[in-house]
């Protein structure tokens, strides 16, 4: 957010035990090196302005590091770990999934795996700062600077209750600045963190302005009210069922429609589900101020508003093609995302696409990487794999391709196609669209198994290195092949508020009503008329003006062994069509598609297939997991899954069902995350005594 030029002043009073890192600042603010805030200041207009705006800092670090993905999408069903085992206790489930930080001592892959500790210290970091702009922001004479900074406040507080929430349970419910070192802390039970998130986001609601006045990022009446329309949806789910009952569900899911009703209205729809995220032009680009956008974690390439936090989450979803590809694709900041390969699609997201009529399918996975380094003579690739000269690919040409074709498919199960594989290995595929063999070439399914997890380099499906990622986090403005990343990270939008009305629709079993909120989602993601299917982009694009573009950085070289500089790479890495008809096999069209879904009794055949697979038979059951299943099609990748069915009840039998690698997940257990062992740790009696081993049991989620 580049438009907001506040200064950031740092409180001084954090939570002393609970305190997480030091304070980040948000990319449009300066950081004041001083620190030094009097309680006079904080009562002024200004001073309690200033320090609001220093709550957007503490949002930057959710997608500063491995955690970004490992608390949210990890152990659930539409990602599983890649042959990179950085984060994987958070996606099996295995007992190095406990109260403690997993280190290597105790056996993390390496010292990046995120702790059990990090969500909840960082938290109360920023719960401990809104606290002090509330207290001292109440004094503010002039009521709209007033409003705005306790709006931001009550916001940032009930957010932040509202992600400790999801993933503890109840949790310790501080709601004043603490004076000096407290060690003494209650647990507050389920239902009064989640209705002390309710009342604090209702307060943002009524306080937050709803023009975006500090400019794209800031938090407004609709961000307040999407975010408690899910914390009422929250109150009238699956994990609040032991005491939710004393909650009338009607009134509460009433309130969330209106809600969702009035953001809806509010801010309407992007025209094209390419404008989100893969027509990212560069730094505080145009698609960026989307209405559609309710909350961000902004960020620019200014190094000094930058903090401890930039946005790293442009390393998790590709693929290994450095290893993989036989030194055809070679990684580089001209390939708008790293290939850590962390987040590996499983078969269930593949499949749960409408491949032919669902644009969103190919404007969300990128399926072509261009060939951007000869690796081999034209010679000695056609004598390992069987081609004729006129087959040979050269620098520009597809370097790796993946088929997201259906498991019915039978078109590449033996000739004309030839075989598959990696570059490293001969194979026989030549591509008929371009006459030219492929070095790295991926279907999803062949003979009707899945067979896209098999081919990678260390042979073990459960550990592949091979997969098609999403391109939801592709930056081609980084300066350094492992750089930070400068586009903003999208937290909330309008998309997913038309998903929490329609659960809302479907808990008060108007399940038609539900299927036509959904429908008027679903058009946006028909093909238009006169369309081009084939056509890719992401944010790679926005290299174009990279300050590296005349360096030669990477290992890119020509047939002769000249190497290539970053816009040259640039040039033949990135090729803006997909494989939509290598995948479908239907002929080329360009008239519209047609998603829209008539009867709640006859759902798609995707989704019915999963239905049958989780053995739901209620109407209930059945349509709420239809929305989950509409979730992965819209929200594929967006930071929230694992909460998103653990509050619905569904974690456990989908992960089982679907990813292969969470098989360890522990019914009425693996609902909640363990307490930090850290915390209880810490905590003291009045007379200075330690918690007993029971005391601390008693606060420990369960079968930690």
């Amino acid at each position: 957010m580049s438009n907001i030029k506040n200064q950031l002043y740092v409180g001084a009073l954090a939570l002393s035990l609970l305190a997480g890192s030091t304070a980040c600042t948000d990319d449009f603010l300066k950081e004041n090196s001083n620190h030094m805030v009097t309680d006079g200041l904080l009562e002024t207009p200004d001073g309690a302005l200033a320090m609001a705006a220093g709550l957007y800092g503490n949002i930057r670090w959710h997608f500063g590091y491995e955690w970004a993905y490992g608390i949210t999408l990890y152990g659930a069903d539409e990602f599983t770990n890649g042959a990179d085992l950085t984060s994987e206790p958070w996606n099996t489930y295995d007992t190095r999934l406990n109260p403690m930080d997993c280190t290597v001592a105790t056996g993390a892959a390496n010292n990046n795996c995120p702790g059990v500790s990090a969500l909840w210290n960082e938290m109360y970091y920023g719960i401990s700062t809104a606290n002090l702009v509330i207290d001292k922001a109440v004094k503010v004479a002039d009521e709209d600077s007033r409003n705005k900074a306790l709006g931001e406040a009550y916001f940032l507080r009930g957010y932040n209750y509202y992600r400790l929430f999801a993933q503890y349970g109840g949790v310790v419910l501080q709601t004043k600045p603490l004076d000096g070192v407290v060690r003494s802390f209650e647990r507050a039970s389920a239902e009064e963190t989640l209705n002390q998130v309710i009342a604090d986001l209702e307060q943002a609601y009524e306080m937050l302005p709803t023009d975006k006045w500090r400019g794209n990022g800031t938090w407004t009446r609709y961000t307040a009210a999407h975010f408690l329309a899910k914390a009422l949806l929250y109150r009238q789910s699956e994990r609040c069922n032991d005491w939710n009952s004393k909650y009338p569900a009607k009134t509460d899911l009433d309130r969330v429609i209106a809600l969702c009703d009035e953001v809806i209205k509010a801010c309407p729809l992007a025209n094209d589900y390419n404008q989100l995220y893969a027509e990212w032009t560069g730094v505080d680009c145009a698609n960026e101020g989307l209405s559609e956008i309710l909350m961000t974690a902004e960020h620019n390439d200014d190094s000094s508003t930058q903090g401890r936090f930039g946005n790293r989450t442009y390393n998790y979803f590709n693929p290994q093609f450095s290893n993989f590809s036989g030194g055809w694709v070679q990684r580089g900041q001209y390939i708008g995302g790293m290939d850590f390969q962390r987040c590996r699609p499983t078969e269930y997201t593949y499949s749960i696409f409408d491949n032919v009529n669902d644009a969103r399918m190919w404007k969300t996975f990128k399926t072509v990487f261009g060939l951007n380094n000869i690796a081999k003579d034209a010679k000695t690739v056609m004598e390992e794999n069987g081609i004729t000269a006129d087959q040979v690919p050269t620098l520009g040409d597809q370097g790796i391709i993946f088929i997201l074709n259906k498991k019915n498919d039978t078109r590449f199960d033996g000739e004309p196609f030839g075989t598959f594989g990696r570059g490293g290995k001969a194979h026989s595929f030549v591509n008929p669209e371009t006459g030219k063999w492929v070095p790295n070439a991926f279907p999803v399914f062949l003979n009707g198994q899945y067979v896209l997890n098999t081919y990678g380099v260390s042979g073990d499906p459960s550990q592949s290195n091979v997969f098609c990622g999403i391109n939801k986090t592709e930056d081609g403005t980084r300066t350094a092949e492992k750089g930070d990343a400068h586009r903003d990270v999208i937290m909330a939008r309008t998309g997913e508020t038309y998903l929490v009305k329609a659960e809302a629709q479907v808990r008060l079993e108007d399940y038609q009503g539900a299927i036509a909120t959904v429908n008027q989602l679903r058009a946006r993601a028909q093909w238009k008329d006169g369309e081009d299917r084939e056509y890719y982009t992401d944010g790679s694009m926005a290299f174009s003006e990279n300050t590296t573009a005349s360096a030669t950085l990477g290992k890119c070289k020509d047939a002769e062994g000249n190497k290539l500089t970053n816009a040259q790479a640039y040039e033949v890495s990135f090729i803006q069509k997909n494989t939509y008809y290598l995948s479908t096999g239907i002929e080329r069209t360009t008239a519209a598609s047609n998603l829209q879904i008539t009867d709640y009794r006859n759902l798609p055949e995707e989704d019915e297939a999963v239905l049958a697979t989780l053995g739901c038979t209620s109407d209930k059951d059945r349509m709420i997991n239809f929305l989950l299943n509409e979730r992965t099609r819209e929200l594929l990748g967006e930071w929230n899954r694992w909460d998103e069915l653990s509050r619905t009840g569904t974690l456990i039998k989908r992960a089982k069902a679907f990813n292969p690698e969470a098989q360890a997940i522990t019914e009425n257990k693996h609902e909640l995350r363990p307490i930090p062992q850290t915390f209880l740790d810490g905590l003291q009696h009045e007379d200075g005594s330690s918690y007993s081993d029971a005391e601390k049991a008693a606060m420990q989620n369960p079968g930690y």
